[in-house]
């Protein structure tokens, strides 16, 4: 699978080109913009990007009005076929928000139904009764998803719903030619509907992959053979940045031991989670970690760890937003990207990921660990990989045994002797290529 072996760069589009939160319904080409970022994406080293919503919706997106056309916010379909077209020549693939649980109050079928009620062909599409009320007092209760009305929960076990949103699919890889899709709140998805979908989208274009975003739980209940090819890693997501915070390396290696250590116990062995420092939904990290010198070196974790890292917009050079600033602090609009001394490190660290078999394929097991240091293996077939990681402001020499003499640092390519110890200068990061 292609997403194994890449690495993600999100766009959150409606943000991203600065278009009012509003749906005004003035068509402007703002998805465009996409195209000027092409070689900024190329040059940090990202082969995949993952668009946030894209279609018709009331407000942030994730409200569609209808699943076969781009905001009018952001253009055409004409405007994003050519955005996906110039993507796909310069090897990036993409994938799209798949908004499947819930629509906007927008969305032209929930719209019939307000006007016929009874008499609409689509009041079956909904969880609704026409015995209640709502908080818009529409004179019919539906189910809104955790209880936010202005998203309308659809009923995935309606017939009509499922192809429905099967032909919005057919229609987004036909005309975008799109490589697979981010389901949002998949944790809520009917799973006789993933396994449905997973079906359809094997048979639909060949590798299609299908990410899931899930918060907690085991993952394996939707991350398997039948059902989503990956899911989204919150559970490591706090522990990224905690451990740097609280200077407890502990924290995220138990985690990462967990997760795809050696035991036989371990939960998601020879599985691919997708890695994250932040998204659209949380502060961005450099807002969050206490110490700037630590942004680099959790890059590295996230790229250094099992799993399929993905970088947000503007992060990779620092770019700063708390969520208490609310969504559209994080969703911030960009003049032109930026491509600082952050930047240049995370994108060595995608060349070494992309280029890896044990960082794209290999296991997980702990070689070092004391509160401000870590050192684990990647192995797969006849490669090893050590990261190692020093988040002290001093000098740190690790003594173990590497099983080798040398190294070479896949982030700068200078050869490591492992005699007398391996001294990591401070707040720095490694990826030590074993010799055979």
């Amino acid at each position: 699978m292609w997403a194994y072996e890449s690495v993600f760069y999100q766009i959150y589009p409606l943000g991203f080109s600065g278009a009012p939160f509003e749906n005004d319904g003035v068509l402007e080409h703002r998805i465009l913009k996409v195209n000027d970022w092409i070689s900024h994406i190329k040059k940090l080293g990202a082969n995949a990007i993952y668009f946030s919503p894209v279609f018709e919706s009331d407000t942030h997106g994730y409200n569609t009005r209808d699943y076969t056309k781009i905001d009018t916010r952001l253009g055409t379909n004409e405007d994003f076929a050519q955005v996906c077209d110039n993507l796909h020549k310069e090897g990036i693939r993409v994938i799209l928000d798949g908004v499947f649980n819930h629509v906007g109050r927008g969305f032209w079928a929930f719209q019939d139904v307000l006007q016929k009620r009874w008499d609409s062909p689509y009041k079956d599409w909904f969880h609704l009764s026409f015995d209640g009320n709502s908080n818009y007092n529409d004179g019919l209760w539906y189910e809104g998803w955790e209880g936010n009305y202005d998203l309308v929960k659809l009923n995935l076990r309606n017939e009509e719903v499922i192809q429905h949103i099967f032909a919005a699919i057919k229609g987004w890889v036909e005309e975008f030619q799109i490589d697979g899709l981010r389901l949002d709140v998949a944790y809520c998805l009917d799973h006789d509907f993933l396994r449905r979908l997973r079906q359809f989208c094997d048979g639909l274009k060949p590798d299609f992959f299908l990410l899931g975003e899930t918060l907690h739980g085991d993952y394996n209940q939707w991350m398997n053979d039948s059902m989503l090819h990956s899911v989204t890693n919150y559970e490591c997501y706090k522990g990224l940045h905690s451990s740097f915070n609280s200077m407890n390396m502990f924290e995220i290696v138990h985690s990462l031991l967990r997760q795809f250590g050696p035991e036989n116990w371990t939960l998601y062995k020879g599985k691919h989670l997708f890695s994250f420092v932040d998204n659209h939904d949380v502060s961005r990290v450099a807002s969050i970690l206490n110490n700037e010198k630590h942004i680099p070196l959790i890059y590295a974790l996230a790229f250094g760890m099992p799993g399929i890292p993905c970088v947000y917009y503007g992060s990779e050079w620092g770019a700063k937003a708390d969520k208490r600033e609310g969504d559209p602090a994080l969703r911030a609009c960009f003049d032109e990207p930026v491509f600082n001394e952050l930047t240049e490190k995370i994108s060595k660290m995608a060349e070494a990921k992309k280029g890896s078999k044990a960082l794209n394929y290999g296991g997980f097991r702990s070689v070092v660990l004391t509160n401000k240091q870590c050192i684990f293996e990647r192995k797969a077939e006849d490669e090893r990989v050590l990261v190692a990681i020093n988040a002290d402001g001093e000098a740190y020499t690790a003594h173990f045994d590497a099983g080798c003499g040398q190294a070479v640092d896949l982030l700068t390519g200078q050869i490591h002797d492992f005699g007398g110890g391996s001294t990591l200068p401070p707040y720095s990061a490694a990826f030590w290529k074993m010799e055979r």
